[in-house]
C-alpha cells in the first residue's frame, strides 16, 4: 500500500510539472485526467471502495471523464482553447499583436481612450487661448485701438477703393476717407456737447420737478413715507461725503484714463490710415508666413470673413440709425429734454446687438422720469420698446441677418463672454469676432470639396516706405 501510494503521488507530481509547463492558462487537478497507466493501479482489484484516500475530492470529474472546457491536450492536459495560438503556425503567431503587461493600452477600453486624447487636446487648446488672451490684456493700449481701425477700415475701405478705381492715388484715396470719417465723428461730438450744454440748465429745473412728482408717486403707491425718502437721500448724501478720498482716487484714474484713451485714438488714426492705404499687401505679408500648401486657403478664409465683416459693420450702422431716429422722435414729441445726445447714445448702443439698444433706451426713460413724471416715461417707455421690436423681426432678420449668419443663443453668449472678459469693448467685438470664426471655420473645415482658390501674389505685397 505504501509503494502505491508513493507511485500515484510521484505520478501526480509528474502530471502538474507537464501542465504547467505544457499549459499556462490552466492548472489540472492531478486526478481530473489520469495518465492512462494509471488504471493498472487505480482498477485494481486490491482498491478498498471504502477508502476515502484513494477517491477524488467531492466536485471533481470521475476519472477518464472528457473534458468538458475542450479538447483534451497532449499528454491528457486541458489547453487552450481550439483555434488557439498553440494551432496556429509561427508566423501567424509573430503577426498577432502581444497582450501582456507590456501593451497596457490594449485592455483599456476604447471609449476611455477616445475621451481621454479628445480631453488632451481641449486642455490644450484652452491653454493656448488663455494665454493669447492674457498676452492681448497685457498689451491691451496697442490691441484695441488696432481692433478700432480694423472695425473702421471695414466701414471705410469700400469707399477708398471706389476712389482708388476711379484713378486716384491710395495714399490720397486713405486720406480722404479718413478726413471724412473725423469729420462725421467730429460733427456728431460737436452737436451733442452743444446740446447738452444748452439742455443742462432746463433739464436740472425740470429734475426737481421731476423728482417730487416720483416721491409722490412712491409715497402713494408703496408703503414709505416721506420722511424715510428724505432720510435715504440724507445718508446717500453722507455716504459720497464720506468716500471723497475714493472719489478723489477714482477721478485721477480716470484722468489716466483719459490720458490712455487719447494715446489710444492717436495709435488707431494712424492704423486705419495704413489700412486704407497698404491693407492688402500687410495682408499678403502675413499669409506668406503660412505653409505654402494652406496659403491659398487660408487667404480665401479671409477674404470671405473681411466681406463678412464689412457686410455686418454696414448693417449695424443702418439699424443703429434706425434706432436713434426712431427714438428721438419719440423723445421730442413728448418733450423729454437732452434728445439729441440720447439718440447719440442709441446709435452708440445699437452696435451691442439686444443689450445696447436696451441700456441706452432705459437711459432715455430714466431721463423721461425725472424730467417730466411717470406718465411721461410710461409713454417713453412704449416707445423704446415699440422700435427694439422692429429692430429685432424686421431689421436685424432683414439686414444682419444676411451678413451674419449666427444663431440668437450664440449672439447672446459671446455677449455675455465678451462682457466677462474684455468689458464693454468685449461685448462690442464679440459679435463680429463669432461671425468671422464662423464663415473662416466653416470654409476651412469644408475646403476640400470645392475647387482650390487662386494662390495669393506675394509680389504685390510691396513695403510703403523702401530704404536705398
Amino acid at each position: 500500500m505504501l509503494r502505491r501510494g508513493t507511485h500515484l503521488l510521484t505520478r501526480a507530481r509528474e502530471r502538474i510539472r507537464a501542465a504547467r509547463e505544457h499549459d499556462p492558462h490552466a492548472w489540472p487537478h492531478p486526478w481530473s485526467h489520469p495518465h492512462p497507466d494509471d488504471d493498472a493501479y487505480l482498477d485494481d482489484g486490491t482498491t478498498d471502495s471504502d477508502d476515502d484516500t484513494d477517491r477524488p475530492p467531492l466536485g471533481s470529474p470521475e476519472p477518464g471523464a472528457p473534458d468538458l472546457d475542450g479538447p483534451l491536450g497532449p499528454g491528457g492536459v486541458s489547453g487552450p482553447p481550439a483555434g488557439s495560438d498553440q494551432r496556429r503556425g509561427p508566423a501567424e503567431r509573430r503577426r498577432r499583436p502581444a497582450r501582456g503587461p507590456g501593451a497596457p493600452e490594449e485592455e483599456v477600453p476604447l471609449a476611455l481612450r477616445v475621451a481621454a486624447a479628445w480631453s488632451w487636446r481641449l486642455i490644450v487648446v484652452v491653454a493656448g487661448l488663455y494665454m493669447l488672451l492674457w498676452a492681448a490684456a497685457y498689451v491691451a493700449v496697442v490691441v484695441v485701438p488696432v481692433i478700432v481701425a480694423l472695425l473702421l477700415a471695414a466701414l471705410l475701405q469700400p469707399g477708398a477703393s471706389a476712389l482708388v478705381r476711379r484713378g486716384w492715388p491710395r495714399a490720397l484715396a486713405a486720406l480722404t476717407m479718413l478726413v471724412v470719417g473725423l469729420g462725421t465723428v467730429a460733427g456728431i461730438v460737436t452737436l451733442v456737447v452743444q446740446q447738452v450744454t444748452t439742455g443742462f440748465g432746463d433739464l436740472a429745473d425740470q429734475v426737481g420737478q421731476g423728482v417730487e412728482q416720483v416721491r409722490d408717486l412712491l409715497v402713494r403707491t408703496f408703503p414709505v413715507t416721506r420722511t424715510q425718502l428724505e432720510n435715504a437721500v440724507t445718508q446717500l448724501q453722507q455716504t459720497l461725503v464720506d468716500n471723497e478720498d475714493v472719489l478723489a482716487s477714482g477721478a485721477l484714474t480716470t484722468a489716466v484714463t483719459v490720458g490712455e484713451v487719447a494715446t489710444g485714438t492717436l495709435l488707431a488714426l494712424f492704423t486705419l490710415f495704413f489700412f486704407l492705404k497698404d491693407g492688402r499687401s500687410i495682408w499678403l505679408w502675413l499669409v506668406g508666413l503660412f505653409p505654402r500648401d494652406s496659403r491659398a486657403y487660408v487667404d480665401e478664409a479671409a477674404r470671405r470673413s473681411w466681406r463678412t465683416l464689412i457686410s455686418y459693420v454696414r448693417a449695424t450702422a443702418a439699424v443703429a440709425m434706425v434706432d436713434a431716429v426712431g427714438i428721438g422722435i419719440g423723445l421730442a414729441v413728448l418733450g423729454v429734454p437732452l434728445v439729441i445726445p440720447l439718440a447719440a447714445l442709441v446709435f452708440l448702443g445699437a452696435f451691442i446687438p439686444i443689450i445696447g439698444s436696451f441700456l441706452a433706451g432705459t437711459v432715455a426713460v430714466l431721463v423721461a422720469l425725472v424730467s417730466k413724471g411717470p406718465i411721461t416715461a410710461l409713454i417713453a417707455l412704449a416707445v423704446v420698446v415699440l422700435v427694439m421690436q422692429l429692430e429685432g423681426h424686421v431689421l436685424q432678420p432683414l439686414l444682419l441677418g444676411r451678413a451674419v449668419r449666427v444663431h440668437p443663443l450664440a449672439v447672446v453668449l459671446a455677449i455675455a463672454a465678451g462682457l466677462l472678459v474684455a468689458g464693454i469693448f468685449g461685448a462690442l467685438i464679440a459679435v463680429p469676432t463669432v461671425a468671422c470664426a464662423n464663415v473662416a471655420g466653416t470654409y476651412l473645415s469644408r475646403r476640400y470639396e470645392g475647387p482650390r482658390p487662386p494662390e495669393p501674389r506675394r509680389d504685390r505685397a510691396r513695403p510703403a516706405v523702401t530704404a536705398r
